[in-house]
């Protein structure tokens, strides 16, 4: 399938086996920047803050689909740091994650891998993996690639960024995005059905919406929030990240060149409560978002 490559919207159709290049500059081969256990997801996933809190176990994948010009990661989905390693270890990482008592695994933008990633998976499997698996996706998919997922994803974690193309194109240079990422978002949706927690609260399967408010654009958030209140079964649950600092090129764009203010997040937090969405998650306003991007620093990926 990687002679042709047609895994997200953007539809290269470069062969990826001979050494060609497409916009997510993958090549055939895996490439992870950080294996790491990680404890800032919502606590469902990452588990409640405290010396029982067991994190979630992530993947962080190089390269990208996406071009978000204020990219917290931006040194590996931009700049491609990372190492190549092959399916079978990638399976290795896997069970050695859930040897460290993880949640879940957490797959961090793993789009333009997702052919190795179903391969990897099932060796995972028959080596005794049992814990859940998370997709934490950009949500800029194809319904066809996710479908190929169907049975070994067993949550989904869309970040949906943008209604407006205008915006979606001048910050992430994506097209068509919100008809592509609402289109993979139902079909995620039908699924994984409804979220299953277990005793400690920890999602065993089912699907968190994210959302990341920029600054000076609240009305895209509100039409994402209304989208998934009108299009998304009752119940579902949202995630509204309040973490936006600008980085990287951000800083040159005077709309998003500063964090977000306390009038902003109160005027959301207002509208999620006209909305009356039921079930979720609202990120508190901090002050220090910096300190949460991950040091990527290749840590446990080569064996």
């Amino acid at each position: 399938m990687l002679d042709k490559c047609e895994l997200c919207p953007r539809d290269c159709k470069v062969n990826r086996l001979n050494g060609q290049l497409g916009f997510c500059k993958a090549s055939d081969k895996v490439k992870v920047a950080l294996v790491s256990t990680h404890y800032f997801e919502e606590p469902c996933i990452s588990g409640e803050p405290g010396e029982n809190q067991k994190g979630s176990g992530t993947i962080f994948f190089s390269n990208c689909n996406l071009r978000c010009m204020f990219c917290q990661n931006y040194e590996i989905s931009h700049e491609g740091k990372g190492v190549e390693i092959t399916t079978d270890r990638l399976a290795e990482i896997m069970i050695e994650q859930q040897d460290r008592g993880v949640n879940n695994i957490n797959l961090v933008t793993p789009t333009i891998y997702v052919y190795q990633i179903i391969e990897a998976i099932k060796k995972a499997k028959a080596m005794g993996l049992h814990i859940p698996i998370v997709y934490n996706t950009c949500a800029y998919e194809t319904v066809e690639t996710i479908k190929m997922l169907d049975g070994l994803i067993d949550i989904y974690l869309p970040d949906l960024k943008y209604y407006a193309d205008n915006i979606a194109i001048k910050y992430s240079t994506a097209p068509h995005y919100f008809e592509n990422a609402t289109a993979a978002i139902k079909e995620m949706q039908r699924q994984v059905g409804e979220n299953v927690f277990d005793e400690d609260g920890i999602m065993q399967k089912g699907m968190i919406i994210r959302h990341l408010i920029l600054p000076n654009h609240l009305q895209n958030t509100k039409h994402v929030l209304k989208w998934i209140k009108e299009n998304m079964p009752n119940g579902t649950y949202v995630s509204v990240m309040a973490q936006y600092f600008p980085t990287y090129k951000a800083k040159e764009d005077e709309s998003i060149s500063r964090k977000i203010n306390q009038k902003e997040y109160d005027e959301i937090e207002a509208y999620l409560s006209e909305l009356d969405l039921e079930n979720g998650y609202i990120q508190e306003l901090g002050k220090h978002e910096e300190e949460y991007v991950p040091n990527f620093d290749l840590s446990n990926i080569e064996k």
